[in-house]
């Protein structure tokens, strides 16, 4: 069995491409007055988020890759490191990337971590550096252990989960409208990820891709952007603050704020922690759930339209599904 497997850091190699392309999507925008817009103090916050992602995973990095190596000594299979290889991994770390993307926005633990990536109520490329600083605290890690047993080893695996981050900095655009149908129908894209980050009712809890958008068709949570319905960017309820300390750790704070309020019972208590964001234990809030349900009540002709099928979107009955959940 290899133990030793190095690849380059892409992410880090990458890093003179983001400057550049976001220097040439801000001076698009600025000549041709259009394709999103800049304002400095967010910009700065997701400068700063990304700068302090990057730190914690220096100093937090060998408790995932302890992890991993723990994972590959017990394995009996090694795929080895060739191309067909490597190619499989990306596309099955993706599949994996769908499912903690899609647990990020449905468990509120998760989306504590989460939350910051759509925090900021601009959409473009500095908005792709606004990554989580406690994503270790997830334990999300624990997805990955599948393709490791399997045999992918795991410098190979944090690879491909690299060039998955590097693809999806540049679809945090508006400088980009639609790419052409058959790309579209494929590949994860500005369109499909404006509406990833869209708080409108009609946009929450969709396109949770990372590279191939055929995981949302698959799994059901696909919604296409509308000519018509122009995404709002943000939380339900947004923080309003450029602090990225309070960027960073607002929805923990608030977590275990809920979680230790006096006078819950355990399940009240494990509903704050890992139920929907938005969950109550008394009704007083919304999940994405019921903010679409009301969304439907004032707009009935909506039912059934991308966004607000009924298969998906009322597990629960209208009457008694209560709760409020910030979107991404």
């Amino acid at each position: 069995m290899t133990d030793i497997l190095s690849y380059p850091d892409v992410v880090q190699w990458a890093v003179p491409f983001f400057i550049a392309a976001i220097a040439i999507e801000l001076a698009w925008i600025v000549i041709k007055r259009r394709g999103g817009r800049y304002e400095t103090r967010d910009a700065v916050t997701s400068l700063i988020m990304g700068a302090g992602n990057v730190t914690s995973v220096i100093l937090l990095g060998f408790i995932t890759w302890g992890f991993f190596m723990w994972l590959w000594s017990l394995t009996p299979l090694d795929l080895g490191a060739s191309l067909w290889v490597v190619a499989l991994c990306f596309v099955l770390d993706d599949l994996r990337y769908y499912w903690v993307h899609r647990f990020g926005h449905r468990i509120r633990w998760v989306w504590a971590s989460h939350v910051n990536h759509h925090s900021s109520q601009h959409y473009n490329l500095t908005t792709a550096l606004r990554q989580t600083w406690t994503g270790t605290f997830t334990f999300m890690m624990v997805m990955r252990a599948p393709l490791i047993l399997l045999g992918f080893h795991p410098a190979m695996v944090l690879f491909c989960g690299g060039l998955n981050l590097i693809y999806q900095f540049w679809i945090h655009t508006e400088a980009i409208g639609r790419m052409p149908r058959w790309f579209e129908a494929i590949m994860n894209t500005p369109s499909h990820h404006r509406v990833h980050h869209g708080r409108n009712a009609r946009y929450l809890d969709a396109n949770y891709a990372g590279v191939f958008i055929i995981w949302d068709k698959l799994f059901g949570t696909f919604v296409p952007e509308r000519e018509d319905e122009k995404p709002d960017y943000g939380l339900v309820q947004n923080i309003g603050t450029f602090n990225p300390i309070r960027v960073a750790f607002h929805e923990w704070i608030g977590l275990f704020r809920d979680v230790f309020q006096p006078g819950l019972t355990l399940r009240q208590r494990f509903g704050y922690a890992f139920g929907p964001p938005g969950y109550s234990h008394d009704g007083s809030r919304d999940t994405s759930e019921t903010i679409k349900q009301h969304y439907l009540k004032r707009h009935p002709e909506a039912r059934g339209t991308a966004g607000f099928e009924d298969k998906a979107l009322f597990p629960h009955d209208m009457a008694t599904d209560t709760g409020q959940r910030e979107p991404g």
